[in-house]
């Protein structure tokens, strides 16, 4: 098992958000990194150029923690280039990074990081308002793990380049023959490359959600019941890349629907799940309207679910949704990185026709169905034929498999192997 980083280490892998934040700091007087605990801000900081060589304070250290409360400025005191970590500790601090950037817009630069909170959102977008960009930094990709650039494949079907049946799908390089429900089982936050074996990986994913529950939510969101808290994030889990019904998830949870909903509001301020919109393009189409839910790290899923062993993993009657949430994690990444950010959307009319997901940038379409299957078959492509007939400009219809092969199944329909999309 190659391991990926530590902070310090020669090994860091560059994160494909990494070209973006770099552009962004050469315009912009603010930048805002955000993400979820422990995918790998504070890393990236610290070693991606030009941010490396910047004034490093964070939070965490209780001495500038201290002096953020009395003297702020004095943090940065002699510095034009600054990092601030964990900003989310002393969102106070904002106010003066406001006024240093007022004084002096065309020197200062600020790089400001911190786990992502309903608090510290909203006391960024006052404090900043029309100082800052902001990016969310996911967990990593099967690509950035394996140090492997950006697939252009989603760019390059938005402009219609649809790959040729001439290329190979598969890949060569040994490290990518890992299965994908060991990934699945695994997870994609950055210090799980360290760990070896399956139950280093759950053991590690059990501290995570304790972590998240008794320090994060107690600190932000004054959370007494975390059972109650715990039980939603569970069924939450087992809905992943499935229509998000919440008095489903109440009535399981025994928890009542308001609760239940400030309770999923706070997983997706925390960017621990995301809720995807129903594309709605065709006025003359009627379509389900309810969103549907996907964890950002389908490991975290597979772990709320119960899932802690390879085997049983691989029987589980929600494979497929665990698989779906691991394609959804990497377009989303891949989203991230273009600009500007196309939206991801589904798409399920009222007679069932549907596909899992819709790119959407500008006027350009791609409709994206994904299935656990090695062979890529007619029948399959049921969804993406619909699709393509109620939107006829739509760039094209994309199944991606778990085989090695490109196969044309239409004019405007190919399957293409999952791993083009993954990076690796």
């Amino acid at each position: 098992m190659n391991r990926i980083y530590s902070p310090g280490e020669l090994n860091y892998k560059a994160r494909w958000l990494t070209a973006r934040i770099q552009a962004a700091v050469e315009d912009h007087p603010v930048v805002v990194v955000t993400g979820a605990r422990q995918v790998g801000k504070s890393t990236l900081l610290r070693h991606a150029e030009p941010m490396r060589s910047w004034r490093y304070v964070t939070m965490d250290d209780p001495e500038a923690l201290e002096r953020s409360l009395s003297h702020p400025e004095d943090l940065w005191a002699g510095a034009s280039t600054v990092v601030i970590d964990e900003v989310q500790k002393s969102p106070g601090i904002l106010s003066a990074v406001k006024l240093a950037v007022d004084r002096d817009r065309r020197r200062m630069r600020f790089v400001i990081s911190g786990s992502a909170n309903l608090l510290l959102m909203k006391q960024v977008s006052e404090s900043l308002a029309g100082r800052a960009v902001y990016f969310v930094l996911n967990p990593m990709t099967i690509g950035e793990a394996l140090g492997q650039p950006a697939p252009t494949l989603l760019t390059d079907l938005l402009n219609g380049k649809i790959p040729s049946t001439e290329q190979s799908g598969a890949d060569e390089r040994a490290q990518t023959k890992i299965s994908p429900i060991e990934w699945l089982l695994r997870g994609f936050m950055p210090p799980l490359f360290d760990l070896p074996r399956p139950d280093l990986w759950v053991q590690w994913w059990e501290g995570y959600v304790a972590t998240y529950l008794e320090r994060d939510l107690r600190q932000f969101a004054s959370i007494d019941a975390l059972p109650d808290f715990r039980r939603v994030m569970q069924f939450a889990g087992l809905r992943t890349a499935q229509l998000l019904n919440q008095s489903e998830v109440a009535r399981d949870a025994q928890v009542t629907q308001p609760t239940t909903h400030r309770y999923l509001n706070l997983i997706e301020a925390s960017h621990l799940a995301q809720r995807i919109t129903a594309f709605s393009g065709n006025r003359g189409v009627s379509i389900v309207k309810s969103p549907k839910l996907m964890w950002c790290d389908p490991g975290l899923a597979v772990y709320l679910s119960g899932y802690f062993d390879i085997d049983s993993l691989g029987q589980a009657r929600e494979l497929g949704a665990f698989f779906e949430t691991m394609i959804f994690h990497h377009l989303n990444v891949l989203c991230q990185i273009m600009t500007p950010k196309p939206l991801i959307h589904y798409w399920r009319t009222q007679r069932g026709e549907e596909v899992d997901f819709v790119i959407e940038h500008g006027r350009q379409l791609i409709a994206i169905e994904v299935k656990m299957t090695s062979t890529a078959r007619f029948s399959d492509t049921a969804g993406l034929t619909a699709f393509l007939g109620h939107y006829p400009n739509a760039a094209a219809g994309v199944l991606l498999y778990l085989g090695d092969e490109i196969v044309r199944l239409g004019e405007k329909v190919i399957a293409l192997p999952w791993r083009m999309i993954t990076g690796g």
